[in-house]
């Protein structure tokens, strides 16, 4: 190699590729050409922009980079709010009674519905189960489109504002174009739950749950969208159904259907499902019971858009129209407003006015009595009381046993809730007190035939001086019988009968048919001085029907919560203990009926069939009263002032009698005549007359005791003091 001196041949590759036929081995095979490269074309000159264009341009893109990332950041925000919304949002059912406090419904006698407290609740239902009238009538009206958006309507909300601004109001003053998500929304407070330590009153929570507002809507958004994320359609619908307002205390329309029409939701027609959703744009507005007119002309719109959208046919609509939704006779009656609210009062607070139960009260109401007697009044106040007098008037009717079946507080019945004159108005009694004086005197042994002297008369009260009673007539009849005493309603003899037994004597007697009001020390007791209030006076006269013992007036059967058969309260009055003889309650009846026969209380007669009672008017004629009773019932009328001013010609014999009359003779329709259980007694010549009586003959009265000693603050003048011998001598002979 190196030492051959050679050149060593150079290394070849082994051949790749196969050798041509024809051709030598070792040629490689021919490349191929490379391409031409290609031509570039000239380069265009760049556009040159102008200043203005280039500015614009500059504008706009900040713009736009501003602006996608702001609603970059509200999309997150947004979804994030609606995210914790929907984890916050509790299951359907829990969503469906929303109420802070309960509700009370009210039973007559009979067992029927006639009033409503607190916020009542029917019950839940729900979208599906309602009647199809009443959805579709709830869609038409609040959001035609809710079946095809997510929660929130961009174009309901524009349509909203504008319709604002061409009103000349604030873009979401008034309309907001909130769908029915929305509006539910409003309905859950955003979740915010009432908390009392925050809020005065549920009312207050709820007039802020509803205030409007930019922030308010826009905290609505998300909180819809978590609702339609939540929940189905059907779902939201039944949210609605249970909770939206709809007047007259009806929460949900379960209970507004029973409220208004003594139905069920499920079986509404298109007119009271028309009415029904009306109600939505202003619950106390178009509240039928508030103005039936006002709320069938809205409901005629809401007919008209059921038709417009298809969900009513035109024969269907047409129909609606002719006919439209009444009330039923228990809402259309609005009788028993002042009778609710006193029932209300006597029960405890935690299961009337606070109650958060749903209660069942069972009542003694009479809806015929009570009707009748707000007819009377009505009747009387328009035909013989001058226009536009502010004269009040109330009534009490009650049976014997206390249970009370009419009231009326007021003129004006729409006014229950406020003022109950009835139960709640202390006033002078005037003469109306007298029969319990006659009612010592008749317990102690006298009788309606003995005889007082009405002569003048002059009491010294220790401290005060004397005092010198007079009667209504400034005239004295001498020896009079204490019937026509009572009969003509004379002030002196009262007086002289009262000294006689006793204030103390007449004060128990009278507290204990109940008058126990600071019932007055001096001897002005005997001319009503005291105060009381009409259902105490009534009350205390049904103890004088019922033959002597004290009654406790009460409109309260019994209370039980909704769906318990087991009441928790049970009646809370009638009959008590005994006060006077059976004897000596059927001697008063007597000389009461002639205070009707022959008396100051001609005008409360009824024409077949017996009655008692005594007229009253205090001084100044401030009070007058009526109270009376037949075998059926005793009622009792008041009139006055609210600001106790004098009333002009009107005394308990005179207006009070009247719808005394008035209110009787209603009560008593259809029912056969009764008499009065009464002892007639033997009318003697009084005292050297030289004449006789051809009365009837009355059983032996029993023997009356020994007249009481003259109290220290008394004066008695000699003819006061041969009055007591006549009576002790006269009082056994009968």
């Amino acid at each position: 190699m190196s030492g051959t001196g050679k050149r060593s041949a150079p290394l070849v590759a082994d051949r790749r590729y196969k050798v041509p036929k024809g051709g030598g081995g070792s040629s490689p095979p021919p490349r191929k050409s490379a391409p031409a490269p290609r031509k570039r074309k000239p380069r265009r000159p760049a556009r040159r922009h102008g200043l203005l264009v280039g500015l614009i341009l500059l504008i706009w893109r900040v713009i736009w980079g501003i602006s996608w990332r702001i609603g970059l950041t509200v999309a997150l925000v947004l979804a994030g709010a609606t995210f914790y919304f929907q984890q916050q949002l509790p299951e359907l059912n829990a969503l469906l009674d929303g109420r802070a406090r309960g509700s009370v419904t009210m039973l007559d006698r009979d067992g029927k519905v006639f009033a409503w407290r607190g916020e009542t609740f029917g019950g839940q239902i729900t979208s599906d189960t309602v009647s199809p009238y009443l959805r579709n009538a709830v869609v038409a009206t609040e959001d035609k489109r809710f079946y095809h958006h997510f929660g929130v309507s961009p174009r309901g909300i524009a349509s909203a504002v504008s319709i604002n601004l061409a009103a000349g109001r604030g873009p979401l003053e008034g309309n907001g174009g909130s769908t029915i998500t929305q509006q539910v929304a409003k309905l859950l407070c955003l979740g915010v739950k009432y908390d009392p330590a925050q809020w005065k009153d549920e009312s207050a929570y709820e007039d802020d749950c509803r205030a409007g507002g930019i922030w308010r809507k826009v905290k609505e958004i998300p909180f819809a969208l978590a609702m339609e994320l939540k929940y189905s359609k059907a779902d939201i619908l039944t949210i609605y159904f249970n909770r939206a307002y709809l007047g007259a205390g009806a929460r949900g329309f379960e209970a507004a259907a029973q409220r208004y029409f003594g139905k069920s939701a499920n079986e509404v027609n298109p007119a009271e499902a028309a009415m029904l959703a009306g109600l939505l744009k202003a619950p106390s507005k178009y509240a039928p019971t508030n103005n039936l007119k006002r709320a069938q002309d809205r409901a005629a719109v809401i007919v008209g858009l059921m038709q417009e959208q298809g969900y009513l046919t035109n024969a269907e609509a047409d129909a609606a129209l002719a006919n439209p939704a009444q009330l039923s006779e228990a809402a259309a009656t609005k009788s028993g407003g002042f009778f609710a609210d006193w029932v209300m009062e006597s029960g405890p607070a935690f299961l009337t006015r606070e109650t958060t139960e749903d209660v069942i009260i069972h009542t003694t109401l009479d809806q015929r009595l009570q009707k009748a007697t707000e007819d009377a009044l009505a009747a009387v106040f328009d035909t013989k009381v001058r226009e536009g007098s502010q004269a009040q008037a109330a009534i009490v009717v009650m049976s014997a046993d206390g249970a009370v079946r009419a009231m009326v507080g007021g003129r004006k019945i729409a006014e229950a809730g406020s003022f109950n004159r009835a139960t709640q108005a202390l006033r002078q009694t005037g003469s109306a007190f007298k029969p319990f004086v006659y009612a010592a005197a008749m317990d102690n042994g006298y009788n309606p035939a003995d005889y007082v002297m009405d002569s003048p008369l002059t009491i010294n009260i220790r401290g005060s001086g004397p005092w010198t009673p007079s009667n209504y007539d400034n005239e004295f009849k001498g020896m009079i019988t204490l019937t026509q005493a009572l009969a003509e309603s004379r002030n002196i003899p009262a007086v002289r009968i009262s000294e006689a037994m006793g204030r103390d004597t007449v004060r128990r007697i009278a507290a204990g048919f109940g008058l126990k009001s600071d019932l007055a020390a001096g001897p002005a007791l005997a001319l009503g001085a005291s105060e009381a209030t009409l259902l105490d006076m009534t009350g205390a006269y049904a103890g004088i029907l019922n033959g002597g013992s004290s009654v406790k007036p009460y409109g309260l059967i019994d209370l039980r919560l909704q769906g318990e058969q087991e009441p928790l309260i049970g009646q809370g009055g009638g009959i008590g203990e005994r006060v006077i003889s059976p004897e000596a309650a059927q001697l008063l009846t007597y000389m009461m009926m002639q205070v009707i026969e022959k008396g100051t209380g001609k005008r409360a007669r009824l024409e077949g069939r017996q009655v008692a009672g005594k007229t009253g008017t205090t001084q100044a004629a401030r009070d007058a009263w009526f109270i009376g009773f037949t075998a059926d019932y005793v009622a009792g009328v008041w009139m006055g002032y609210d600001d106790n001013k004098p009333l002009t010609g009107v005394t308990g014999g005179g207006l009070p009698a009247e719808i005394w009359h008035e209110v009787m003779v209603r009560v008593h329709e259809g029912l056969p005549a009764r008499p009065l259980s009464v002892i007639v007694p033997t009318y003697r010549a009084p005292p050297n007359s030289g004449t006789a009586s051809t009365a009837p003959v009355a059983p032996q009265a029993q023997q009356p005791p020994q007249a009481q000693q003259p109290q220290p603050d008394q004066r008695v003048d000699p003819v006061e003091q041969v009055l007591r011998d006549v009576l002790g001598t006269l009082g056994g002979n009968n």
